[in-house]
C-alpha cells in the first residue's frame, strides 16, 4: 500500500514521462515543446547532445602532451549534420609536425563517441597574449616573453634556449630570441651570425639579426667578440633594457629570453620591469645543478611570473661510438625537483657531442638533423612549454583604459 508522498511521488515521475514521450514523437514543424531526446525522425542531434558532443570533445587528451583540447585551445566546438560532425578547434600553442596526428586521435575518439563514420577534424593555431605581472603590460609586437633561466651555469641554457626557439618556429610560431647574458653572450655563435651587427633604419632602434627563421638580439652582434664587458649591476641592467626595447620585434608569438645564471641584477629588472608571461628553469640531474635551479625557481614563484616547468637536460650520456646510454649525471633530479615545487617536467634532453659539434658550427640541431632523436626531443620539450603557456591565463591589460588624474 504506497502513502500518499509515495503516491504523488509516482504521480509527477508518470507525467514526466509521457510529456517527454508526446516531444519526442512531435514533428518539428509543430514547434509544441523542445526537443530534449534524439530526434529519431530526422535523424539530428538534438541541441543537447550537442552541447555534450562539444563537451566530450574538450575532455580529450592530446596525444603526448598530458592536456586536454579543453586546456590547450582558444575554440573547440562540434558541429553535427545527419550523419557526420565536424570539429572546429583552435589550438594556443604551435603544433604543426603533430596536426596529423592530433587530428587522427580526435576523429577516433568522436566516431566511437557519436557513433558516426564521417568525422571531420579542421585544426589551426591561434597564440595568444598570456597575462604578465599585474603592474606591467605586454610589449607591443610580443604577445609572449618567456625567461628559460637556470640557477648555476654550465647545465646547457643557451643550448636548450636556442633549439627551443628554433623548435618553435619549426612548428609554425613567430618566434625571436633574446640574449640576456650581458657577460658571456653565445647565441651569434651558436645561430652562425658570429661578426655580424645589426641595422638601424632611424638611427635609434636597431633591426633583429635572423638565423634559421628567427629574430635574434644580443650584445655580442654589438661589441667584439674577445671584448670583455666589465660592468657593474647599473650598466648591465640599462643594456638588456635597450637589447630588449630598442630592437624592432616583428610581430612575434613568443620571445624567447636566454637568461645569465644565477639571481642577480638582471633577473631582478627582469621580474620587476619586462612583461615576462612564463618561465623555464634548466637543470641537469646532479643534486649540486638541481640545489641552485630551484633557487631560481623559487625566485620566479616569488615575484609573481609563472613557472611553465623544468627542463632536465644531459639526462643521459649517448655514446657516439656504440650508441650507449648512460646516465652519467644521475638520474630524477629534474622530475623531483618539478613534484616538489608542483611544476611540470617539459622535458630530458640527451648529452650528445653531436649537439655539441652542431651547435658551435652554428647549426643546432633542431635545423642540422630535424629528424634526429635529440631534435625530437628538443620539438616535445618545445611543444610542452608552449602548451603549458596556453593553459595560463589570457592577458586583459589592454582592455582598460589608462586612467590620467589631471590637476585642477
Amino acid at each position: 500500500m504506497l502513502t500518499k508522498s509515495q503516491m504523488q511521488s509516482y504521480t509527477t515521475s508518470l507525467r514526466r514521462i509521457c510529456f517527454v514521450t508526446m516531444c519526442a514523437r512531435s514533428a518539428p514543424s509543430q514547434g509544441s515543446c523542445p526537443l530534449i531526446l534524439p530526434n529519431t525522425i530526422s535523424g539530428n542531434v538534438t541541441p543537447s547532445t550537442e552541447s555534450n558532443v562539444n563537451k566530450f570533445l574538450k575532455s580529450i587528451e592530446l596525444p603526448g602532451l598530458g592536456r586536454t583540447i579543453g586546456d590547450v585551445a582558444q575554440k573547440a566546438e562540434v558541429e553535427t549534420g545527419a550523419n557526420s560532425a565536424t570539429a572546429t578547434i583552435e589550438l594556443g600553442f604551435p603544433a604543426a609536425s603533430r596536426h596529423a596526428e592530433y587530428r587522427d586521435a580526435i576523429a577516433a575518439a568522436l566516431r566511437e563517441e557519436t557513433g558516426l563514420d564521417d568525422v571531420r577534424v579542421e585544426l589551426s593555431t591561434n597564440v595568444i597574449a598570456h597575462g604578465v605581472q599585474r603592474n606591467l603590460k605586454p610589449m607591443e609586437g610580443v604577445r609572449n616573453i618567456i625567461a628559460v633561466a637556470s640557477g648555476k651555469g654550465g647545465v646547457g641554457k643557451s643550448t636548450v634556449s636556442v633549439n627551443l626557439a628554433l623548435a618553435l618556429a619549426a612548428d609554425g610560431a613567430s618566434v625571436g630570441l633574446l640574449d640576456a647574458d650581458i657577460y658571456g653572450p653565445s647565441v651569434p655563435q651558436m645561430l652562425g651570425l658570429g661578426g655580424q651587427a645589426p641595422d638601424s633604419e632611424d638611427g635609434k632602434t636597431m633591426l633583429p639579426m635572423e638565423a634559421h627563421g628567427i629574430q635574434a638580439m644580443s650584445i655580442g652582434f654589438l661589441v667584439d667578440a674577445d671584448q670583455p664587458m666589465i660592468w657593474r649591476g647599473p650598466m648591465v641592467t640599462s643594456a638588456l633594457q635597450q637589447l630588449l626595447h630598442q630592437t624592432n620585434w616583428r610581430d612575434l608569438d613568443y620571445l624567447i629570453i636566454d637568461m645569465p645564471p644565477g639571481t642577480g641584477d638582471i633577473q631582478l629588472t627582469l621580474s620587476q620591469q619586462v612583461p615576462v608571461s612564463g618561465a623555464v628553469i634548466v637543470t641537469t640531474p646532479q643534486n649540486i645543478a638541481t640545489l641552485d635551479a630551484r633557487k631560481g625557481l623559487a625566485m620566479f614563484k616569488k615575484v609573481a611570473v609563472p613557472v611553465l616547468g623544468v627542463i632536465e637536460n644531459m639526462s643521459t650520456h649517448i655514446c657516439s661510438s656504440c650508441g650507449h646510454e648512460e646516465p652519467i649525471f644521475g638520474t630524477g633530479g629534474g622530475e623531483r625537483m618539478a613534484t616538489d615545487f608542483g611544476v611540470d617536467l617539459l622535458g630530458q634532453l640527451p648529452l650528445d657531442a653531436t649537439i655539441r659539434e652542431q651547435t658551435d658550427s652554428g647549426n643546432p640541431t633542431v635545423v642540422a638533423e630535424p629528424d634526429s632523436a635529440a631534435a625530437a626531443a628538443y620539438r616535445s620539450a618545445a611543444q610542452h612549454m608552449a602548451a603549458a603557456q596556453a593553459a595560463q591565463g589570457r592577458d586583459y591589460s589592454s582592455k582598460f583604459p589608462n586612467i590620467v588624474v589631471e590637476a585642477s
